[in-house]
């Protein structure tokens, strides 16, 4: 046998167990493990509504891929959206669809000895700048820093090596729902019904935010304002015209992402870069929004959007367009990784978002390779699949549930 055909033999085996894990302390998280029939496991994750994610997985994925080749990503891909087609694939079908994905990515690399991102191409880079969103978290009082004292905070994180910081001024003047899940620290919803009336007096209020680090720390702080999608398309214009002249790296859905043409005309009407969009869960949806001048910047969420493989789609169709990818991550430890890898093969990738109190906080504490930051810049990986797996303990602190052939 050639080593060509002794290397091709060896990534062939199928897919004989899926499980899903999950723990109190992450509600919002499921992570999804494949193993293969010579025992080789591929890990994966995705967010919100785990119970739904795990019903399409065990339910609606495990009967049709189960006994299928793991390396033939594209195979159970199409497979599984041939399936959902039938009656729609935007929400728990396609996160599952994405946590699947990211594991048979992962599962290939510990096969093949080889990193996600050499498979999917090669590397361009081996490292990448990182902005750090400002949340509560890990013993980092960002959140409430950003309210309290931006300045101080801004100061703060370049001390830390960041360059870029992801706040949210407007967001509590916005109409609020009342749930632990989604309330700020001063009591007001990161998540809600759209706002219609931005006063003055708010509008001044969330820019003093921006006002305050630029006193501070001058432009060596890119500044990203998260809009939560939050205000109708009026609303935002306003916040967007206000921001010029403080030279924000770029707004974030602002309004909802549902209507590229809407999106355009933030783009066409404000100097404010427009970035677009994590609830974008297809390349088909980012079409729309790239053929309709309606982004900047391009973001990407790869444990909703379809995985890597449909990232990676995402990625070369913004840099058709001349424009960066900027992965979003808000979410897990494995979200990051598989991100990460991304960024290392797309030439397009411009910066990659973390969070540095869940990096020194629970992301530490569910898997045993953490991402290394240093000097503002994420160190990606080398090492075979994502190169990190879950704490061995994991499974005994959680639920796991099994499908398998």
């Amino acid at each position: 046998m050639s080593a060509a055909a002794a290397v091709a033999s060896s990534t062939r085996a199928r897919i004989a167990r899926i499980e899903t894990i999950r723990i109190a302390a992450q509600p919002n998280v499921v992570w999804v493990e494949l193993t293969d029939e010579d025992g080789v496991t591929g890990l994966g994750e995705t967010y919100y509504i785990p119970s739904a994610v795990e019903a399409v997985i065990h339910e609606m994925a495990a009967p049709l891929v189960l006994g299928m080749d793991a390396s033939r990503i594209e195979e159970v891909r199409q497979t599984l959206h041939a399936c959902a087609s039938f009656y729609g694939s935007a929400g728990a079908e396609q996160r599952a669809f994405s946590a699947l994905d990211v594991a048979l990515w992962d599962l290939l690399g510990k096969r093949t000895g080889l990193s996600v991102a050499t498979l999917l191409g090669g590397r361009v880079r081996d490292e990448i700048r990182v902005y750090n969103t400002c949340v509560d978290a890990g013993g980092c009082l960002d959140q409430t820093g950003w309210l309290e004292r931006p300045g101080e905070l801004a100061e703060e994180l370049l001390a830390d090596g960041f360059t870029g910081m992801k706040v949210w001024p407007w967001d509590r003047f916005a109409p609020q729902l009342q749930s632990e899940l989604v309330t700020g620290p001063a009591g007001w919803s990161a998540m809600g019904p759209a706002g219609h009336d931005l006063t003055a007096d708010a509008l001044e209020a969330g820019l003093a935010c921006v006002a305050a680090i630029r006193d501070r720390v001058g432009t060596r702080m890119d500044v990203m304002i998260e809009g939560h999608a939050r205000w109708d398309l009026n609303a935002a214009l306003r916040i967007c015209r206000a921001l010029e002249p403080y030279e924000v790296a770029w707004v974030e859905d602002i309004v909802q992402p549902d209507s590229a043409d809407d999106l355009a005309r933030l783009a066409r009407e404000t100097r404010v870069p427009q970035c677009v969009s994590e609830r974008l869960l297809s390349r088909q949806r980012f079409r729309e929004v790239l053929e309709a001048g309606a982004a900047h910047l391009v973001m990407v969420d790869v444990v909703w959007a379809g995985g890597l493989g449909e990232a990676r789609r995402i990625a070369e169709a913004a840099d058709t367009f001349h424009l960066p990818v900027v992965p979003h991550d808000c979410t897990g430890p494995i979200a990051l990784a598989a991100s990460l890898q991304l960024c290392a093969h797309a030439p397009n990738a411009k910066i990659m978002e973390v969070v540095r109190g869940f990096q020194r906080g629970w992301y530490r504490d569910v898997v045993t390779e953490s991402v290394e930051l240093r000097g503002g810049r994420a160190l990606i990986p080398d090492a075979p699949g994502l190169g990190t797996e879950l704490q061995p303990d994991v499974r005994a602190r959680g639920v796991v549930r099994t499908s398998a052939r």
